[in-house]
């Protein structure tokens, strides 16, 4: 095994036991450089870890990002202990570095850090079954019902604004008076879908700045993949990819799994006829999710989670058609209009979860009289 000199100093910097065996580059996930490594013990086993290098382009301030992730692993770490859950395996461990901290730099500019690997774990890009999608839904839940009492004030925002609705549709409409790309005039009428539901889609913040639901620890990407499966059970085990923690409502990580997870169709597919919300699929996550969570949400968050889907639903609209008409500064893309199919996509979802509200609705309520 051949290493390069400077990610060898690097991984010198860290607190990792026994000699270095093997070190490989992961090829998934599109924001941060990772690495699995694998050491040797002096007792013959083996222990693998992650370490990666943040992407402080994304991520300005990679130490609040490093603090957040420090904290909220500590705070499940000692909930589930006082719940006699031997937390190993089940969250994230900060490996510390040699001397103090948790972050090496690099001298280029560049934040490095490492965690435990999860052993004997997977993750899965689409659900397969309504089962595996309610393990997920308890995983997201457990995550929320485990900080629920964590100081909110204690975290950095390190993304403002970034589900104030309000200043996203704000944002959409300056896009689309300075339509640098000149494509306003084709997509006139994806244009009032958006606007035609800019105020009741403001209602999460509403809710927030009133009073009438607390803010709190929101894992804020809450795609499938971000769980850690069982390789055999399928059952949960890890909440991953902690970078985007920050303070925000439920409702948010509710939605966005829905709208991930219950859809059809992936996010950008082109044959609209096929894109809709699976109600087996929202059903199934809304069960894990509200069995993990009824003890520690309000009453006003329970019965709000649908509203979640479908704010989630149409900030993403909001976003992929903003980017369009911006000339696709923002998201990457395979073909010119990709943003605006991946658009039309979640319109079309969106209207799908509009015609379906009720049954939505209704499933929550009546899970949440089962587990209250």
């Amino acid at each position: 095994m051949t290493i390069d000199s400077k990610l060898g100093s690097i991984i010198d910097r860290f607190d990792f036991p026994g000699i270095l065996g093997d070190c490989r580059e992961v090829k998934t996930g599109h924001i941060n450089i990772t690495y699995r490594l694998r050491f040797a013990l002096p007792d013959g086993a083996t222990r693998d870890y992650i370490l990666q290098r943040i992407n402080n382009y994304v991520f300005k301030k990679p130490w609040e990002v490093m603090e957040n992730v420090q904290l909220v692993t500590e705070h499940i770490r000692q909930s589930m202990t006082r719940q006699g859950i031997d937390p190993k395996n089940r969250v994230l461990r900060v490996v510390p570095v040699k001397g103090g901290g948790n972050m090496v730099e690099d001298g280029d500019g560049g934040y490095w850090r490492a965690y435990d690997y999860i052993r004997h774990a997977k993750t899965t890009d689409r659900v397969e079954s309504p089962a595996q999608f309610r393990q997920i839904g308890a995983a997201f839940g457990q995550f929320q019902s485990m900080l629920s009492d964590f100081p909110i004030e204690k975290l950095h925002d390190t993304i403002p604004h970034f589900h104030d609705t309000r200043k996203r549709v704000g944002d959409f409409e300056r896009s689309v008076q300075l339509d640098v790309a000149h494509r306003a005039a084709g997509v006139r009428e994806d244009i009032e879908f958006i606007r035609s539901r800019g105020e009741v889609m403001c209602r999460i913040v509403d809710m927030l700045n009133a009073g009438d639901i607390p803010l709190r620890v929101t894992h804020n990407d809450t795609k499938i993949n971000n769980v850690m499966l069982d390789a055999d059970t399928g059952e949960a085990l890890c909440v991953i990819d902690l970078d985007t923690v920050m303070p925000g409502s439920a409702l948010y990580d509710f939605g966005d799994a829905i709208r991930y997870g219950a859809s059809t169709a992936a996010e950008d597919e082109t044959d609209l006829e096929r894109v809709a919300l699976d109600m087996d699929l929202f059903a199934a996550f809304s069960e894990g999710f509200i069995a993990s969570t009824a003890a520690r949400l309000t009453p006003v968050e329970l019965e709000n989670l649908p509203v979640g889907a479908l704010v989630m639903t149409y900030e993403n609209a909001l976003r992929f058609l903003a980017d369009y008409l911006d000339g696709d500064t923002y998201y990457k893309i395979d073909y010119p209009a990709h943003n605006l199919d991946r658009a039309r996509c979640q319109c079309k979802l969106l209207t799908d979860m509009e015609a379906k509200r009720d049954g939505m609705y209704t499933t929550v309520a009546a899970l949440c009289r089962r587990f209250t």
